[in-house]
């Protein structure tokens, strides 16, 4: 992460408490997400951080508190500009994929740039380049049930990065694969960010996987209790 880049907000969390009911999971969560920082959201199950990543994500509202995309305050959108801001600087990498089994590789990739109007030949172009980076442009035209774990999670990346968003929200990405596929995947996710300068948050219990991230941020019963920063450039 060039220092240039260090110094620019990209998400801002201030504050943010979040409650089902009468059950409080966050509990007055402040953090800072700059341009092309990856930050890894880690700590015991119940601790809120999937919670955390839904609300800067825009999947929920917090209860109280202000998160800030780009400047634009989420709490302030409607439900449309919502939408269309988590089209458009959002992509998310889930641990079961989420792919929709019957469209083909290529489609599935495709579905963000036709929801967002991109003209046909642009989208091929960018479908197919993306494909080839992932590793994945022998299988483009197979559906998700013909692929392994390991080459569905690439194409959910190369799906979550094919709009070009800003930031990229990752939730155990590595969970559901062996280990020989996780290292593929956390490898293929810190280099994608690295080069298109796409920041990231991810939740995981995988120290591999807060390994490839700039800062650990450790959560514990609804608030923060540490924060771990490595050197901004990683080897």
């Amino acid at each position: 992460m060039a220092a240039s880049q260090s110094s620019r907000v990209l998400l801002q969390a201030d504050d943010v408490h979040h409650a089902y009911g009468e059950r409080a999971v966050l509990a007055g969560v402040s953090l800072t997400v700059h341009v092309a920082e990856r930050v890894a959201l880690t700590g015991p199950s119940g601790s809120g951080k999937t919670t955390l990543l839904n609300l800067l994500g825009g999947v929920d509202r917090p209860t109280a508190g202000r998160i800030e995309l780009e400047g634009r305050l989420l709490g302030g959108l409607d439900g449309n500009a919502l939408a269309l801001l988590r089209r458009t600087s959002i992509g998310t990498v889930f641990q079961f994929f989420h792919l929709l089994p019957t469209l083909t590789v290529a489609e599935n990739v495709e579905l963000p740039l036709q929801l967002l109007g991109v003209p046909s030949a642009e989208r091929r172009e960018r479908v197919a380049a993306l494909l080839e980076r992932v590793g994945v442009t022998g299988r483009s035209g197979a559906l998700p049930s013909e692929l392994s774990g390991g080459e569905m999670q690439r194409v959910a990346i190369a799906r979550a990065l094919v709009h070009r968003p800003r930031l990229v929200l990752a939730d155990e990405p590595t969970g559901n694969l062996d280990s020989r596929n996780g290292e593929r995947v956390l490898r293929l996710l810190r280099e994608l960010s690295d080069e298109t300068g796409t920041a990231m948050v991810l939740v995981t219990h995988s120290s591999e996987a807060a390994g490839i991230c700039h800062r650990a941020i450790h959560l514990r019963d609804g608030v923060i209790e540490t924060q771990v920063r490595r050197s901004p450039l990683l080897p």
